[in-house]
Order: C-alpha cells, then structure tokens, then sequence
C-alpha cells in the first residue's frame, strides 16, 4: 500500500513492498540518521533510557531505538509527542521537516511508511508472490537475483536488508492486527528451489502463531473467489480512517475513496470466508512442508 504523490487516487508508477524490487524498500539515509542524533541527545538530556521513554511517547523500545539509529521513519506523531516530552524547544519539529529516505524516492512512499507503522490493522491478499513481510531473507534473496534488468551485488544487498528490517513490524507491533490470504500455488511453485520453499513453510508457520497475525490460505481449486481482480491491501489507521492498495505490475494505485474503500472490503472479507481457517491452512502448510 502506497500513498500518491499528486492526488490521493492518482496512478503511481513503481510497486512497493511485495514486488520483486523494482522499487526498493527504503535505505537509511543522512536525514533519518541526523533525525536519530537530534531525538537521543534530546532522550539523554532528559536522562531517560529507551526503556522509559518508549512508554511516554507511545512506541515501543525497539521502535525508538530504530528511529534513533536511523533506519526508520518515524511515525506521524513520533515528533511532536517527543518534542513535547523532551522539552526540545521545536527542535526535533524542525528536524522531522527535512526527513528523506532515498534521492529521488516519491513522497508517496515516505507517506505511506508513516501509515504503516501506526497502523491498527493491515490485510494482504497476495496471488504473485509471498508478501514481503513474510519472506525469507532466501526468498528475497531469489527475487531480487532475479530481477530484470539485473541489481548489482551490492543493490542487492541494501534491498535485502530494507527488506528484513521492514518485517519487524510483526513483532514490534504485537497491538497491530496483520491479516494474510496467500494463494496455495505460491508455495507449490517452490521459487529458489525446494530448500527455499521449505525454509518459507517453517518460518511462515512460526509467524503464524503469533496472536497479532493471522494466515489463511486459498486453495488451489475454489469453484468461487471474490479476488480474481489482483493482489489487493487494505490499512486502517489509528483515526479508524481506512486506505488501500491496488498493485499491478508496473503501476500501484492508491485508493482513498470511501465508496471504492467499500467494494474492496468486501471482497476482503468475502475472500476470508472462501479462504481455508487459519487451524485448516497450518495443517495445509505442515503437509506441504511434509512433503518436501
């Protein structure tokens, strides 16, 4: 899911997140570093661990600690809630406003990674490939290899690492409901070979017990499916207010409108019904994993 960069529904050219990394996940750039300076000086002054000043300004530990090394963008609020406990005098209000991630990545991005980690809830359907919040760094890795035209080595490598960063949002976030529906094909493709496959099943069925993330699966054959339109992802923010994203090959599309939010909900939540139950799609994956 993505923001647009001119108009809220407006065409945005470049994936985000589940793609193979024709638009890379953000790397931690100088702006988000001197940002992480200017919040732990400020933290320090005020002689408050991590720890305790998580809790004040409503994120978690892990969460700051990555805001003040600079490999994330800080949430919406983040600044103003720390200016004010810190007593920064607008400092770090005025840091927050020359925030960047990457030379020439679209305001959309920056946007929507301000959605993402405050999100109350997050739903994938995904019929391509396995979610990038779901793979494995051998998974990626076979993507990215992949890609066309090539990444060089080291292009590679910053796209994995922004992409394993971006995943500890399911743990980071335990208050944060994220909903997956993956198609069965995508597991009997065995993309990257058949270790890989293996590798995904066990450590999609370890995610799959943690309280705040739920994983079903489509099965191979279902006479009826309300997502035969694509891939489609669903976010709702701490104002209840509820976005989505249509991504396609070359282009995404931010959705915003209340009406078309509608439609895509439906299909949501039909496709949830027509999905295998979460007990059902463990027991499909661990035969899967048997079999390999």
């Amino acid at each position: 899911m993505t923001h647009g960069s001119d108009s809220m529904d407006s065409p945005i050219h470049g994936t985000f997140g589940n793609g193979s990394g024709r638009s890379p996940e953000p790397e931690p750039q100088y702006s988000l570093k001197m940002f992480g300076e200017v919040i732990k000086t400020f933290r320090k002054r005020a002689r408050l661990t991590q720890e305790q000043f998580a809790p004040l300004v409503g994120y978690s530990p892990e969460t700051v600690a990555s805001i003040e090394q600079g490999r994330r963008l800080p949430p919406q609020d983040f600044a103003e809630r720390a200016d004010s406990i810190l007593d920064a005098f607008g400092v770090i209000l005025a840091a927050a406003k020359h925030l960047t991630r990457k030379k020439g990545l679209a305001s959309w991005f920056r946007q929507w990674a301000e959605l993402e980690l405050s999100a109350l809830s997050l739903y994938t359907y995904e019929c391509r490939l396995i979610p990038g919040l779901l793979q494995t760094a051998a998974y990626a890795r076979t993507l990215f290899t992949d890609q066309l035209p090539p990444l060089a080595d080291e292009q590679i490598e910053a796209q994995l690492a922004a992409r394993l960063e971006r995943q500890r949002l399911l743990r980071e976030r335990p208050n944060t409901s994220f909903s997956f529906i993956l198609e069965e094909h995508l597991f009997l493709r065995d993309l990257g070979g058949e270790e890989v496959t293996r590798e995904l099943l066990d450590h999609i069925l370890d995610l799959s017990e943690l309280r705040n993330v739920d994983i079903q699966i489509m099965p191979l054959v279902r006479h009826h499916h309300a997502g035969l339109g694509g891939p489609v992802q669903l976010l709702e923010t701490p104002d209840h207010q509820w976005f989505g994203y249509l991504e396609g090959q070359a282009h995404g599309q931010f959705v915003s409108d209340p009406k078309a939010i509608s439609v895509i909900q439906m299909r949501c939540a039909t496709m949830r019904s027509q999905a295998l139950s979460l007990d059902d799609s463990k027991s499909l994956m661990r035969r899967m994993r048997g079999a390999r």
